[in-house]
């Protein structure tokens, strides 16, 4: 499908499915990164007047926010922020700490993070009767590569049927800043950290896996693995058959 063609689909599926919940518009996370900034420009078109972009900082890069500002001054999205550090403070200090070691630590507390940005996005789409918009891609959704309850807990992902070199494509096309479509992906989770040293392989190799079942013997295992271990992500939980 030609690019151009792409992005209005894209658009009018947005808006259709906005108003068929009888929601006005949309509300997203805006994060600096490749998908949120491609979303959020298509968002903004779906709905000139009602869209607003939230920046949620978590002890977060200020170049993420510096490149979430771009965008929304660029494409005149609205935008608020709501400062999490304090909040995640509080709950890290009354929560229960199991000394599991700082692997696992570390990754509890990354997707806290995820999670506190969801319920901020509802509580303000509850106010505003937006419609929580999702930007996580094919290459994550297929992998798990994503917070449970947390980046996913949305209401719908435009971006859902489209690998990372696709949303690339689009963010060419919608005139998304270089040095954002440039950068490493990264879920600015904590420093240095970046998509692709946690996934194990490039984007490159998995989207070419998802698109044409093509791969090393190493990517095929290692995508396959993340898909079994990762599918319940992705189900609506199990309910008994009796």
């Amino acid at each position: 499908m030609e690019i151009e063609k792409l992005a209005e689909k894209l658009v009018v599926w947005i808006r259709e499915r906005v108003l068929a919940a009888r929601c006005k518009g949309t509300v997203l996370g805006m994060s600096g990164g490749l998908d949120s900034s491609v979303l959020a420009v298509l968002c903004k078109r779906a709905f000139s007047e009602n869209v607003l972009g939230v920046m949620m900082p978590c002890y977060s890069c200020e170049e993420d926010r510096a490149h979430a500002l771009m965008v929304a001054n660029k494409a005149s999205i609205p935008t608020r922020e709501v400062i999490l550090d304090d909040t995640f403070d509080t709950l890290l200090k009354n929560l229960p700490d199991f000394g599991v070691g700082p692997v696992l630590s570390r990754l509890a507390q990354s997707n806290l993070k995820s999670r506190l940005r969801m319920v901020t996005l509802y509580y303000i789409a509850n106010q505003l009767e937006y419609m929580v918009t999702g930007a996580s891609n094919r290459s994550e959704l297929a992998t798990g590569y994503f917070t449970k309850h947390g980046d996913s807990g949305v209401d719908i992902l435009p971006l859902g049927n489209l690998v990372k070199a696709q949303v690339k494509e689009l963010a060419d096309y919608l005139d998304i800043p270089k040095q954002i479509i440039d950068k490493p992906p990264s879920a600015g989770l904590w420093e240095g950290q970046t998509d692709e040293e946690e996934l194990g392989i490039s984007y490159d190799e998995l989207d070419r896996y998802l698109l044409t079942g093509e791969a090393s013997k190493e990517v095929r295992e290692k995508v396959e693995s993340m898909m079994a271990v990762n599918n319940h992500k992705c189900s609506p939980p199990p309910i008994p058959a009796f």
